[in-house]
């Protein structure tokens, strides 16, 4: 199989396999075109001919009950050149936040990319399995083809999620790793309460500037919306400030242009959006490629399901790129945001 994506959506316990018969999947030269497709999408953060956004068909579509387990069989996994990326990172930060103390930029989003690497190539359907179980909040895919190459996922938050009319997004921002007592949040059985769980103001203020954007861009398009208040999810070992947003859309022809207002959000990108955007692409170390894109499953005429491209890794033989970032304000210290960096990717780490 070429082209193929496994997927499996938040809380789900059955999963989805789609197959082309061809061997290239369909390229889109922009993420509004993705409206008209039907298939599972996997678009990047920045589109370009190098990197297009892909929509693989599905010829072949069934659905499978999630195994109760899976033997990966790659060996013992370990990461290369460690030091050299703690330095990397740490030059980018500084490149990064002083254009915040400048006044540049209100925020702006730094990632970065781990390399590792198996003692044997094993099987890539095995880890998909193992995501499905450690993580079932989540939206779990396993993608590939030739023009994207392979790609896994445990993905919390939504781009863009309806079908019809009735529409429903979020805004996801600020990260805590739960420990101690507070492990057993949003657990069977478990004493912590939302309430219990304390927010600092720079991650009330980093959620707030996701918020206000997407509700913004929501405006554009129709003046029936509603927006929760912010409240507590949990992501794995991690947990997150979120807002939901469901709205109608009255006419079908605008769904190409909310895309591409929501894409990138602020939560992988920054504020201003436009300016941000060019600092990152032309200056972050090491490129995105497609984490920061969505992926998901789009379908003009029935049940879409597109997720930001959060908590991945790309797959080639026996090594393995892992991605994570985290938003930067004036604030920031540059040991806590790659410690939070260190949390997220222990989410791709976690299904070895």
């Amino acid at each position: 199989m070429s082209c193929f994506a496994l997927y499996r959506l938040p809380h789900e316990h059955q999963y989805h396999r789609l197959v082309q018969h061809e061997d290239y999947a369909l390229q889109l030269p922009s993420v509004a075109e993705v409206a008209q497709c039907r298939g599972f999408v996997l678009a990047p953060f920045e589109v370009s001919a190098q990197q297009p956004v892909v929509v693989i068909r599905p010829d072949e579509e069934t659905v499978h009950e999630v195994p109760a387990t899976a033997d990966a069989g790659w060996g013992n996994v370990t990461a290369l050149d460690a030091e050299g990326e703690q330095q990397r990172y740490g030059i980018d930060f500084r490149n990064f936040h002083g254009q915040l103390c400048q006044g540049t930029f209100k925020k702006i989003v730094l990632a970065r990319c781990s390399e590792m690497e198996a003692e044997q190539e094993g099987s890539i359907e095995a880890l998909f399995i193992k995501a499905c179980h450690a993580y079932p909040r989540l939206f779990v895919a396993l993608v590939s083809a030739p023009q994207c190459g392979t790609w896994l996922m445990a993905t919390p938050e939504i781009l863009l999620q309806g079908d019809g009319n009735e529409w429903h997004t979020m805004a996801l921002a600020g990260t805590m790793k739960l420990s101690g007592a507070a492990t057993d949040f949003d657990t069977p059985g478990g004493h912590t309460q939302a309430t219990d769980i304390v927010w600092s103001e720079k991650n009330r203020f980093e959620q707030r500037f996701v918020a206000d954007y997407i509700e913004e861009c929501i405006e554009q398009f129709t003046p029936s919306f509603t927006v929760t208040d912010p409240y507590t999810v949990r992501a794995g070992n991690l947990v997150h400030l979120r807002t939901d947003f469901h709205f109608t859309l009255p006419h079908a022809s605008s769904l190409g242009g909310l895309i591409n207002a929501l894409h990138p959000t602020p939560a992988v990108c920054g504020m201003p959006k436009a300016d941000t955007f060019r600092f990152i692409s032309n200056n972050e170390s090491q490129p995105r490629h497609y984490y920061s894109g969505f992926a998901g499953v789009m379908n003009a005429n029935g049940p879409t399901h597109l997720f930001v491209s959060l908590r991945c890794m790309r797959i080639k033989g026996r090594h393995f790129w892992l991605y994570a970032g985290g938003g930067l304000l004036p604030d920031s210290k540059e040991e806590d945001e790659w410690n939070e960096t260190e949390a997220k990717m222990e989410t791709m780490r976690g299904v070895f």
